[in-house]
């Protein structure tokens, strides 16, 4: 009989790419996987894990006083013999996994202590207390996951073991999704993956676009991802009113319905200024462009550029160069030869080093480790 695994969240969406698409299907090779996530639809997802649906807040006060509840009533019947947990905030309830006996592991998926100098939401004195309190609770306590090696300098006095599993592109899944949503247009296409802030530059990308503008009146810009930006400032962005009609968002969508917009793609934007732990850790987007054949224009910094200059798969350029970044979407434009060969380039990176199957066999052989006996 297979051992018992259960995947939980109460932040991620239910099709988020790294549990959903990646960790769930790998540990469903060896494991019975349950994974518990807002909206989630009750359904075994294609033949790899059970879903378990639990209701969505933006509110980590409702968090905490309803979906929490509904993880214990929901997901202690399953009696998993491992609890993974992807948020802080589900500390003190892996306690009570703990204490019915199951393994747990704390994915730490961000640093926290540089990130709420600019979080916007959820970030009062009393959740930055609670966050140090439960997080020296899971040091003394449980497994931890890191997604990045440098979070291992915040974490490095831990009482049981740990495993670095980076976010890496699943090059399969990308090809699988992709093809299925061929695209035509004559029009030079951009997309942008990721959240929306102004800490992931959207002000520059903005006055840059409205430069583009003038030469290619038709471009089209397409943004996927929650916008972090109040619509009256978009709105007052330098340059919005001119392009506002060349850009669409569609707020967080499925990857599975992304991908195929990157059939006409010219490039990917994945530039973050440097603030919090951005400079440290990879953007996720960064690989997934690089997967899809879609040249990278990302920010320049040492750990991006050894990765993207190395490559030959796109430009590190300043975070806050307007300039710069329409000179480079337009090179692009009217260089298709050399836009193929750079997307080429990117795309043979991945397969050797960047990408999700070497991350599997990391986390297979962690999980192993703390399942053995």
């Amino acid at each position: 009989m297979k051992r018992r695994v259960l995947l939980v969240s109460t932040v991620h969406p239910a099709t988020d790419p790294r549990i959903f698409y990646k960790i769930a299907p790998s540990l469903a090779k060896e494991y019975d996987v349950f994974c518990a996530l807002p909206n989630a639809k009750p359904v075994t997802a294609e033949n790899t894990c059970t879903m378990i649906r639990l209701p969505e807040f933006q509110s980590l006060c409702l968090r905490l006083l309803f979906s929490h509840i509904v993880v214990l009533w929901k997901c202690l019947r399953i009696q998993p013999d491992l609890v993974h947990i992807f948020v802080p905030e589900l500390i003190p309830v892996a306690f009570i996994f703990k204490c019915f006996g199951a393994k747990v592991i704390y994915e730490v998926q961000e640093n926290l202590f540089k990130k709420f100098s600019i979080k916007t939401y959820n970030n009062a004195w009393i959740f930055r207390k609670l966050f140090r309190l439960f997080d020296h609770w899971a040091r003394r306590n449980f497994s931890l996951i890191f997604t990045e090696d440098a979070y291992l300098i915040e974490y490095d006095k831990l009482a049981y073991p740990s495993a670095t599993v980076r976010n890496f592109a699943l090059p399969s899944f990308i090809d699988r999704y992709r093809a299925d949503i061929p695209l035509t247009s004559t029009s030079p296409e951009i997309i942008y993956i990721g959240v929306v802030s102004l800490e992931r530059s959207f002000d520059v990308i903005v006055v840059a676009l409205a430069t583009l503008k003038k030469s290619y009146p038709n471009f089209k810009m397409h943004l996927f991802g929650n916008v972090r930006i109040a619509r009256d400032k978009v709105e007052k962005l330098p340059g919005f009113d001119e392009i506002a009609e060349n850009l669409t968002f569609y707020g967080y969508t499925d990857q599975q319905k992304v991908l195929g917009y990157a059939s006409n793609a010219i490039a990917g934007i994945a530039l973050l200024k440097p603030v919090a732990d951005y400079p440290e850790s990879y953007t996720t987007k960064l690989f997934e462009y690089m997967s899809l054949k879609v040249p990278v224009i990302t920010s320049d910094f040492p750990l991006y550029k050894n990765v993207v200059e190395q490559s030959e798969c796109g430009f590190c350029i300043s975070p806050y160069n307007a300039d710069l970044l329409s000179e480079k979407l337009q090179w692009l434009i009217e260089n298709p030869e050399e836009r193929l060969r750079m997307g080429i380039n990117g795309r043979e990176s991945v397969e050797k080093m960047y990408s999700w199957t070497s991350e599997e066999g990391t986390l297979l052989s962690f999980y192993r480790s703390l399942l053995k006996n």
